[in-house]
């Protein structure tokens, strides 16, 4: 596709410039064309340098890790926090009937009933560490829930007005990887709930940029390589792409893949999400021969070509194209040095 665009560009700035366009010899030999140095075309030199070849996305500033959080018990909502807020180990992250929904770190879910009695497990674990961070540390942190836990449990109770039970589970507790932020709050005070239904969707702390990538453009996104951002109000940051999804989903104008990206630094915007653009970088091609893409001719043979200015007389030299980048293309073609002077169109 890139080539055949390219190629009616470049009869285009043959015709702009006013030169002959000169194509190869049945025989393969390269033609040469005569010229009074009236309609030598302008010219630009042969340069040897370093090419990149980039791609502007479109993209989404956000926060990592979004993900549901649901009540875990039937009741009447009475508190919800605020979009925006940051709820921390041992803070409430809703309340049902006055009772609060606790917020404790770890991966695994609650998936039982935690109480004595109970096989031992990381789970429980998981729970005691959670109660040493909160300062009650009169037991072993391991995976027996002993009668030591269940004391801890209790007083913890006590002190969040939870009901005094010394069995914690799913109408008291969540447990999620870190702190969380609220993007979303799907419960309503005063709205019922009821186990398993969606009242939050909270995110992590950290910033990233989202791009829904078109599957054609998969090339594009290696993880581990660096990219350039642009912010809102036109701040530029560093980033590094640190997801790469190997699921295409459908989307409005074909298939996508889901890539993030890790800023270098937070960036000073407040918004919650933000449209950005995105610098992807598919190749480097290191000390190559490069000249301004429109220096490129379409030769009827099929190729390209570039028109190598000698003084009076011009030539043109059949070569292969290589990377794209910063509007200059790779060349290489016999003969063909660095300082050369080839035919661009005149502006």
């Amino acid at each position: 596709m890139r080539k055949g665009v390219l190629a009616g560009a470049c009869l285009l700035a043959v015709a702009a410039a006013g030169t002959a366009l000169v194509v190869l010899t049945e025989g393969g030999s390269t033609g040469v064309a005569a010229q009074s140095a009236a309609l030598v075309p302008a010219t630009a030199p042969i340069t040897k340098q370093d090419l990149v070849d980039t791609k502007t996305v479109e993209g989404s500033l956000t926060y990592s890790g979004e993900r549901q959080v649901a009540s875990g018990k039937a009741g009447t909502v009475t508190w919800v926090p605020e979009e925006g807020s940051i709820i921390k180990r041992g803070r409430s992250l809703l309340k049902i009937d006055r009772e609060p929904v606790v917020l404790m770190y770890g991966k695994l879910p609650l998936y039982r009933p935690l109480e004595q009695g109970i096989d031992d497990g990381p789970d429980v674990e998981q729970l005691e560490r959670n109660l040493r961070a909160l300062g009650y540390d009169d037991f072993t942190v391991d995976d027996h829930f002993s009668y030591a836990t269940y004391l801890a449990v209790l007083e913890w109770q006590e002190d969040r007005g939870l009901p005094e039970t010394g069995r914690v589970d799913a109408s008291q507790v969540v447990f999620l990887p870190s702190a969380v932020r609220v993007t979303e709050a799907k419960a309503a005070v005063g709205a019922r709930t009821a186990p398993g239904q969606q009242a939050l969707t909270v995110s992590g702390l950290r910033r990233l940029v989202h791009v829904d990538l078109d599957t054609g453009d998969q090339s594009l996104a290696r993880k581990g390589a660096k990219v350039e951002v642009e912010l809102p109000g036109g701040e530029t940051m560093a980033g590094k792409i640190t997801s790469v999804g190997t699921v295409a989903k459908s989307a409005q104008d074909g298939t996508t893949i889901d890539v993030d990206i890790t800023l270098a630094k937070t960036p000073k915007t407040r918004l919650d999400q933000a449209p950005v653009e995105v610098e992807l970088i598919s190749e480097r091609s290191e000390d190559v021969l490069a000249v301004p893409v429109e220096a490129l001719l379409a030769l009827r043979e099929g190729g390209f070509g570039v028109e190598v200015v000698e003084g009076a007389r011009t030539r043109l030299v059949p070569v292969k194209v290589g990377a794209f980048g910063g509007g200059m293309v790779e060349i290489t073609g016999e003969g063909l040095t660095e300082g050369m002077k080839v035919g661009v169109p005149s502006e």
